[in-house]
């Protein structure tokens, strides 16, 4: 099969599809164990902000769009958003230690090892031109209930691309648009305090604590 490469930006799927992400996590005894990671522990009833990147330790997405996503995070939780997610086509090991070498606590991650997630939202490229196989293009959205309402995808999407475009997926673009956002009906609420046992944060914060 060749490869796909796109002359317009492509469109996220519209709703969220079903999906089931395995990440081990750790109890406060200290036993690691996986667990399921589904769409309606992330999506449903919430207002998320979902952003994708190529690969846990590059460049950009360590050192410009994750770190910019746990900066703002207060700020879209002001702004009615619930939780803030990363998609990114790395296993859960990975992710896991990617979650420390940045310190996050507020910014949750989602190892999407087989790229299952990413196919499903239609965001998968081939990157075999770096030896990287199936990653996820560049993106961030914004979703209610697991539909999609705003969708920032870089420009240039398709297999084996040069380059690595960030532009409309900065996390200060996405804020701007949240906070002029009519989907949230007028509200002056905060986001809600989730606390899921799947949080990246929580050794952290008993590290910290």
């Amino acid at each position: 099969m060749g490869d796909h490469v796109f002359t317009e930006v492509p469109e996220l799927t519209k709703v969220v599809p079903d999906f089931t992400l395995v990440k081990q996590v750790k109890t406060t005894s200290g036993v690691a164990k996986f667990v399921d990671i589904t769409k309606e522990q992330v999506f449903d009833g919430k207002k998320i902000v979902l952003f994708g990147l190529p690969g846990a330790f590059t460049p950009t997405c360590s050192g410009q769009q994750l770190p910019g996503f746990e900066a703002l995070y207060h700020e879209f939780r002001e702004a009615g958003i619930d939780d803030i997610y990363c998609l990114s086509v790395n296993d859960t090991f990975v992710m896991n230690e990617w979650a420390i070498d940045q310190g996050l606590v507020n910014v949750k991650l989602l190892p999407d090892g087989s790229a299952q997630l990413a196919i499903k939202l239609g965001m998968d490229v081939r990157k075999d031109n770096l030896q990287f196989g199936i990653r996820c293009w560049r993106f961030a959205a914004v979703y209610d209930n697991g539909n999609l309402v705003k969708g920032f995808v870089e420009e240039g999407f398709g297999d084996n691309v040069e380059g690595d475009p960030y532009e409309v997926s900065k996390p200060d673009n996405v804020l701007e648009w949240v906070k002029g956002a009519t989907f949230l009906n007028g509200e002056d609420e905060e986001g809600k305090h989730i606390e899921l046992d799947i949080s990246d944060s929580t050794d952290i914060k008993e590290k910290l604590g």
